[in-house]
């Protein structure tokens, strides 16, 4: 089973064969130390840092130096290792608060939370993943799955099949073609086929709903946002428990307001 961690990001381009005179490619490596910590479960050795980021372990070594005198790393505790530094919150803090959609997204899913009281979370489109930018937990969440910056992938999420059925056919088969269509679950859908026409329904219903793909025992529905040409910015999930809830009951109490919610979002952009 595939880890409910995070998903894959799509994969850059290759910029060391890039004849682009404007791109800065030691700050393209630089953003690739960061990046191999995505599927770290602990502090990384220089070596692992090179070999995640794919470059050598002497421009590993320099580039660490160099995040570590400016607060972007960090050493472990026990100094065997690195962690990302406490300062790359800056910067998460600048995409939640100068976000237009997350800004608009955010009094909605507040009240949205108050006619439901399930889990309801806000996610950013990323083609083959969404990233959650607003997050109101259950009690039944985990700790690592409440947190802002996680990411699931399109293919198998509520959101994630909501906003590929704003999309142009090809083009939402296309970003099956890039994803690792991994099983979350037993029941999780892996055949493109399948999966586009779970995304053909999405579109006639105006959501997606997903029971036990994605997390055992977790039904969820997902309504997509849009900007004013129809091109997806993100999803609004929300997510309950099977041990409370039928299929039918969910999507009768859950499906009206997270749409409800979604075009309220979509139409104050």
């Amino acid at each position: 089973m595939a880890s409910i961690l995070r998903a894959d990001p799509p994969r850059p381009p290759d910029f060391q064969a890039d004849d682009d005179r404007l791109f800065v490619r030691a700050a393209g490596r630089a953003m690739q130390v960061l990046s191999a910590f995505h599927q770290a479960n602990g502090p990384l050795s220089l070596s692992e840092i090179a070999r995640r980021g794919q470059i050598n372990r002497s421009a590993a070594q320099r580039l660490i130096h160099t995040l570590l005198r400016l607060g972007y790393v960090r050493r472990s505790a026990d100094d065997r290792g690195y962690l990302p530094g406490i300062r790359l919150l800056d910067h998460t803090l600048d995409v939640l608060r100068l976000d237009p959609v997350i800004q608009q997204a955010t009094p909605v899913l507040l009240e949205l939370r108050k006619t439901i009281p399930e889990r309801v979370d806000f996610s950013l489109y990323d083609e083959t993943r969404l990233i959650y930018a607003l997050r109101m937990q259950s009690k039944r969440e985990t700790f690592y799955a409440s947190l802002v910056g996680h990411s699931v992938p399109s293919y198998c999420t509520a959101g994630g099949r909501a906003v590929l059925s704003t999309l142009p056919k090809e083009e939402a088969r296309a970003i099956l073609a890039r994803s690792s269509l991994d099983k979350y679950t037993s029941q999780t859908e892996t055949d493109p086929d399948a999966i586009l026409s779970l995304v053909d329904q999405a579109g006639r219903d105006g959501f997606a709903v997903i029971v036990n793909e994605f997390a055992q025992g977790e039904i969820a529905i997902g309504v997509a946002v849009t900007d004013r040409d129809g091109l997806p910015l993100g999803a609004i999930h929300v997510a309950g428990s099977l041990s409370e809830w039928t299929r039918e009951d969910f999507v009768r109490q859950a499906a009206p307001v997270a749409i409800e919610a979604a075009g309220a979002i979509s139409g104050s952009l």
